[in-house]
């Protein structure tokens, strides 16, 4: 009877604890005790559907430590000797950013490595290809035109910390079957507003393309001769073989993206490679808090389909989540044996 109580008394605690959203108690134990085997890199993760290779991995060693707060949980381990956290951050922008930030604030974190799968924009790329990108947008943040108004009248608001033309606009009505107008008109892309930790509080700055850690990206580039999976069993494989391969630039929104014109349009426009929904968010946290990340995400289908019927990602998005895994577990690897020869000069 008084293990019961016991254990009712402890959940209760903790269940209040985490409703207070404030870092004390038990909770705040394990956050100082586990600090104190840091740093640590971080790995934020879409989903189980994307963590579950990660956890099965050979090279991945758990060390049972689980650490719940505010929603999430954070699993503690280790990587080729390097040790890692790793969370899920859910679908979507806000999700990956909420991850990102929580990571952050409660452990002592020296980067942060975000991989999963992603569409694809690029026409020279292929299913299971793993892309590299050089910078992420946020491309969902818009100032939609009223209609009768073009490229030549000022936006509302904009001006000095307001909303621009600077970065480009998608005019619907050049999307039309029949040549007309639309009056949806035109929609202008804007860069997000940031606060820079070392930046001065309620000062905001502008930020669209953001780049990875120019460390990590350095170090990546070994990665290209990878040699990644291409096959799902014996008898369905790519006609392709997959790669490694760096890309100047991939793109988040709160939208999947099934649709060949946008596709079309945002590889022109900005010449993006990867469409998704998360990196954004993790690289504006990143950036903001002057943290080093990297994104490696992996191809599983050609946004909006070689045809109108087709829908390769419910074939190849298992095989796809693997290889970004590969990839991920490689990149660690060589952050490891740099550290380990750097550690073996200093003797």
């Amino acid at each position: 009877m008084f293990t019961k109580i016991f254990i009712f008394v402890l959940i209760f605690v903790l269940s209040q604890e985490q409703s207070h959203g404030a870092l004390h108690g038990t909770t705040k134990k394990m956050v100082d005790q586990a600090n104190k085997n840091g740093p640590y890199l971080g790995l934020v993760i879409p989903n189980m559907f994307e963590m579950n290779p990660l956890l099965d991995n050979p090279h991945y060693k758990s060390s049972k430590l689980v650490i719940d707060y505010a929603g999430r949980r954070f699993r503690f381990g280790k990587i080729y000797k390097k040790p890692v956290i790793l969370v899920m951050s859910g679908m979507g922008l806000v999700n990956a950013a909420v991850a990102t930030q929580l990571l952050l604030t409660l452990f002592e974190i020296e980067g942060v490595v975000h991989y999963g799968i992603a569409g694809n924009a690029n026409p020279n790329l292929h299913i299971g290809d793993v892309t590299i990108a050089e910078n992420w947008s946020h491309s969902a943040l818009w100032n939609w035109q009223r209609y009768g108004d073009g490229p030549e009248n000022a936006l509302p608001f904009e001006g000095e910390d307001g909303f621009t033309r600077e970065i480009g606009y998608l005019k619907f009505g050049s999307y039309s079957t029949n040549g007309e107008d639309n009056l949806l008109n035109n929609v202008w892309y804007q860069a997000e507003e940031v606060y820079p930790v070392d930046g001065t509080p309620e000062k905001t700055q502008q930020a669209f393309w953001i780049p990875v850690d120019s460390d990590y990206l350095s170090l990546s580039k070994i990665l290209e001769k990878l040699k990644l999976e291409d096959c799902i069993n014996t008898t369905t494989c790519l006609s392709t073989p997959p790669k490694v391969t760096t890309v100047q630039r991939g793109t988040s929104a709160n939208i999947y993206l099934d649709n060949a014109a946008y596709r079309n349009f945002l590889y022109t426009k900005f010449n993006i490679s990867p469409v998704e929904m998360e990196s954004a968010g993790v690289a504006l946290i990143c950036y903001q808090q002057r943290v080093p990340f990297i994104t490696f995400r992996a191809l599983s289908d050609l946004a909006g389909g070689g045809s109108a019927t087709s829908n390769e990602a419910d074939t190849f998005s298992g095989l796809s989540a693997n290889n970004s895994v590969l990839v991920t577990v490689e990149f660690i690897k060589l952050l490891t044996d740099r550290y380990n020869r750097k550690l073996l000069k200093t003797f």
